[in-house]
C-alpha cells in the first residue's frame, strides 16, 4: 500500500470481512457478484461452470465447492474492503476457524428453501467465539420453496441470535423481483435488468404496505430497545430519520446486539448491492474493535495495540500457502504498526528473526506488488522461513506475543506410499509443504510397519488431499482405506512408583520415580506437572522427564493410539551419584504406562453430529439404518415440500458408505452433512471387536 492509497484509506474506510456459511448456500457466486459490483471483474463467474476467481483450484472447479479460503480486495462507496471467501464443507472447518480469528466482520449466507443447515450452526459458533459482529444474506430466493421469513425464524429459534430484517421481498420463488428497504422505505425492482447493475426505484406494491409498515415497526422497535435516544424518541411518536436509524443499527450489530438481514439472489444477480451497502454501513471498520491483547515473551504481562500504523508492528499469520510463481506465501493480518517490504521482523513465537522480501495484496490466485502494509489490513508476505500459521510477527524492539490460533484434532487416517521408491522423499516433501498449509492434516511414519500415515477431518478432506499430491506436486502414490483416529484415556486413577537400575559401562545407574494419573476435561490433551522437590527429582531432568511421559503416552496404553485427556503429576523420587537423565527418563516413561494401565484405561471414538434430509416416505428406513448404525437420534423437523431433517449422533466408524444405503433408502432424492462433534468412551464388544480379541 503506498501513500496515496493511505490517504485513500484510512482505517475508517477498511472492511475486513468473511463470506461464511453452510456447504452449497452460494458464499462463492455470493462473492463472485460483490467483485462483479464492485469493478473487480468484467465478467459474472459460476460455479457450475468452473469460471469463478476465488475458486481457482482444479479441485474446487470440478467439485463446485470450495476448499481453500482465498482472499479477495474491492472498492466500494469509497471504502476498501478485504474478503475472504470461505469454504462450506466440514472437513475444511480449519480454513473458516483461522479466517474468523483475523476478520473484524462476517456476511453469514443462507439457502432462503433450506434455512438454518448443520454447518450453519457450526460457523455461527465459530463467529460467536471470536464476537465477529453479522450481517445475513438471505439468498436463493427465486428457488421454489424459498421463506424469508420462515428463514429469519430459524435464525432467531436455532442460533439464539436477534436478526431484524431491513428489508421486505417484494415476490418470490419465479415472481421474486425486488425488495423494500425498510429503512428509507423506498422500493427496488431488479426485473428488467439481467444484470441487476441498474436498480429501479418503484412505488411500494399496495399488496405489500401493511407488510412493510408492520416490519418497520418491528424494526424500529427493536433498534430503539439498543439505543437510549432512539428508545425517547420513539416513545415521544418521534419518526428518526434514515441516518439516526442507520447510526443506531451500526451500534447494535458491532455489539452483537442485533443481526441485519437481507434477501437476494445471487445467481440471478438481485440484492448483491446492498449487501456491499450494509457491509460498509453496518459492519466494523479496524477501529471499531477492541485493541488487540497480547502478552510480553518471557512473561505474563497483558499488553495491547492499538490499530495505529504509526505504533508498533504486530501482525498474526493465518494461513501459508505455496503459490506457484511466487513460493512460499504467509497471510497476514496487521493489527498495528507498519511492515515495509525489503525489512526485518521478529517472529515472537519462534524468536526468530525474519526477511520481509516481498509484500503482495492478493487478488484471489493473482497479485499486486506492495511497498508497505498497515495497521487493519490483510496482504501476504513473501519470504518468511520460520512463520507458520498462528506465529505472531512484530516489532524486534516492542515484542509481543497474540493468542494462537487453535486447530480440531484429526478424526481420520489413512496410509499412504509412493508408487516408485524414485517418488518417496518427493511425497515426503509435498506432504510438508501441505501441513504447513492446512493445521489440520498431519502425516507420520508408523514405525512398526514403516508406512506413512496421514491424518485429516473427513474422507473429502484426505481424497483431496491426495489428489493434490498428484495435481500439484506429480507425486504418484497409491492410498489405503481410510480408518477412524480413535483415542485412549484413563477413567480412574492411580499412582506408582518405578525404579529402573540401567547398565552402562558396566556400572548400573539408578532412578526411582514416582507419580500419579487420572482423567481431565475433553480438549486437554496429555498435562504433565510436578511437584516432587529438587532433593529428589533433579530439577535439570524435569523437561525430558516431561517429554518421555507425553511419548510414552501418545504410543498408547491398550490399543496403540494416543492418550488424551489426562493430567500427570510427578510426586516424588530418588537418585544417588550413579543417576543420569537416561535413567530418569525410562523410569518416567515406565511410570506413566504402568499408571495408565491401572487407571482403568477406556478406548475412545470419534463422534459425528449427522443431519439427513430426506421424505417423509423414507425417514422410517433413515431412522431405522441410523439406529443400526449405533446412532442416537436427537430430533426431527419438517422442511418445505415434504422434506425432513432427521438430527443424530453416530460414531465416525460406522458411518463409511453412508451415502450410498441413503441414496438406496431414498431412491435418491436423501442428502446429509455430516461433522466431527466430540470423542465418546467406546462399547466394550466394540472394543474387542477393534482390538482383535472377539
Amino acid at each position: 500500500m503506498d501513500n496515496q492509497e493511505n490517504r485513500d484509506n484510512p482505517l475508517q474506510r477498511i472492511r475486513n470481512i468473511g463470506v461464511i456459511a453452510h456447504i452449497d448456500a452460494g458464499k462463492t457466486t455470493t462473492t463472485e457478484r460483490i467483485l462483479f459490483y464492485t469493478g473487480r471483474t468484467y465478467r459474472l463467474g459460476n460455479v457450475d461452470d468452473g469460471t469463478t476467481v476465488t475458486d481457482w483450484m482444479d479441485q474446487e472447479r470440478e467439485r463446485g465447492i470450495t476448499i481453500v479460503s482465498a482472499a479477495v480486495t474491492c472498492e466500494w462507496r469509497g471504502h476498501r474492503i478485504n474478503i475472504i471467501d470461505t469454504p462450506g464443507h466440514i472437513d475444511f472447518t480449519a480454513e473458516v476457524q483461522r479466517s474468523l480469528r483475523v476478520l473484524d466482520g462476517g456476511v453469514v449466507v443462507f439457502d432462503a428453501v433450506q434455512g438454518v443447515e448443520p454447518q450453519s450452526e457450526t460457523v455461527w459458533r465459530q463467529a460467536d467465539r471470536f464476537r465477529v459482529p453479522r450481517i445475513c444474506f438471505i439468498n436463493k430466493m427465486d428457488r421454489t420453496g424459498a421463506d424469508f421469513w420462515r428463514s429469519i425464524a430459524m435464525i432467531r429459534d436455532r442460533l439464539k441470535a436477534v436478526p431484524v430484517a431491513i428489508q421486505v421481498p417484494i415476490g418470490a420463488e419465479a415472481s421474486f423481483r425486488g425488495y423494500i428497504n425498510l429503512i428509507d422505505m423506498r422500493a427496488m425492482n431488479y426485473q428488467d435488468d439481467d444484470l441487476g447493475v441498474e436498480l429501479h426505484e418503484v412505488p411500494i406494491p399496495p399488496e405489500l404496505a401493511e407488510q412493510a409498515a408492520e416490519h418497520r415497526a418491528q424494526l424500529l422497535e427493536a433498534i430503539a430497545e439498543t439505543d437510549d435516544v432512539l428508545l425517547a424518541k420513539y416513545l415521544e411518536g418521534e419518526e428518526p430519520s434514515s441516518e439516526e436509524l442507520r447510526a443506531a443499527l451500526r451500534r447494535a450489530t458491532l455489539a452483537n446486539q442485533l443481526v441485519p438481514v437481507l434477501c437476494g439472489s445471487a445467481l440471478r444477480n438481485k440484492g448483491v448491492q446492498p449487501v456491499l451497502d450494509a457491509i460498509v454501513d453496518f459492519l466494523p471498520a479496524p477501529t471499531d474493535i477492541p485493541p488487540i491483547e497480547g502478552i510480553r515473551p518471557g512473561s505474563e504481562e497483558t499488553i495491547e495495540r492499538r490499530p495505529d500504523p504509526s505504533g508498533p508492528f504486530s501482525a498474526l499469520v493465518f494461513k501459508i500457502v505455496t503459490d506457484p510463481f511466487v513460493g512460499r506465501l504467509a497471510y497476514l493480518r496487521v493489527y498495528s504498526g507498519t511492515l515495509n517490504a525489503n525489512s526485518s521482523t521478529l517472529n515472537a513465537t519462534k524468536s526468530r528473526k525474519e526477511r520481509i522480501a516481498r509484500l503482495l495484496r492478493m487478488y484471489a490466485n493473482r497479485r499486486e506488488e506492495l511497498t508497505e502494509v498497515a495497521a487493519g489490513d490483510i496482504a501476504a508476505v513473501g519470504g518468511l522461513k520460520f512463520s507458520f500459521t498462528g506465529d505472531t510477527l512484530c516489532d524486534a524492539d516492542r515484542p509481543i506475543l497474540l493468542e494462537s490460533i487453535r486447530f480440531p484434532e484429526p478424526v481420520i487416517y489413512q496410509a499412504v506410499e509412493p508408487r516408485t521408491a524414485a517418488d518417496e522423499s518427493r511425497m515426503l516433501e509435498a506432504m510438508r509443504a501441505l501441513a504447513d498449509e492446512d493445521p489440520t492434516f498431519c502425516y507420520r511414519t508408523d514405525e512398526s510397519t514403516g508406512q506413512t500415515i496421514m491424518s485429516g477431518m473427513g474422507e473429502l478432506h484426505l481424497e483431496i488431499l491426495s489428489e493434490r499430491l498428484v495435481r500439484e506436486f506429480h507425486v504418484a502414490v497409491r492410498v489405503g482405506k481410510p480408518q477412524v483416529a480413535y483415542r485412549e484415556t484413563v477413567t480412574g486413577t492411580a499412582a506408582v512408583s518405578e525404579e529402573v537400575s540401567l547398565p552402562r559401562a558396566g556400572k548400573p545407574q539408578m532412578a526411582r520415580v514416582s507419580l500419579s494419573i487420572q482423567p481431565t476435561e475433553r480438549g486437554q490433551g496429555i498435562l504433565v506437572s510436578i511437584t516432587a522437590p529438587p532433593e529428589q527429582v533433579p530439577s535439570a531432568y524435569v523437561p525430558a522427564m516431561k517429554n518421555a511421559i507425553t511419548e510414552s503416552l501418545s504410543a498408547g496404553l491398550i490399543a496403540g493410539y494416543p492418550v488424551v485427556d489426562v493430567a500427570v503429576e510427578i510426586t516424588g523420587g530418588a537418585f544417588d551419584e550413579t543417576s543420569t537423565e537416561s535413567a530418569f527418563i525410562r523410569a518416567a516413561a515406565q511410570a506413566a504406562q504402568r499408571a495408565g494401565m491401572a487407571a482403568s484405561p477406556v478406548l475412545l471414538e470419534p463422534v459425528m453430529k449427522v443431519e439427513t434430509l430426506a421424505p417423509a416416505d423414507n425417514v422410517g428406513d433413515v431412522i431405522g439404518d441410523m439406529n443400526a448404525r449405533r446412532g442416537s437420534i436427537e430430533g426431527m423437523e419438517l422442511l418445505s415440500g415434504d422434506l425432513q431433517a432427521v438430527r443424530a449422533h453416530a460414531p465416525l466408524s460406522e458411518m463409511f458408505g453412508y451415502a450410498t444405503v441413503l441414496r438406496s433408502n431414498t431412491q435418491g432424492r436423501g442428502a446429509f452433512t455430516m461433522e466431527f462433534d466430540y470423542y465418546a468412551p467406546v462399547p466394550p464388544d466394540v472394543t474387542r471387536r477393534i482390538m482383535g480379541t472377539e
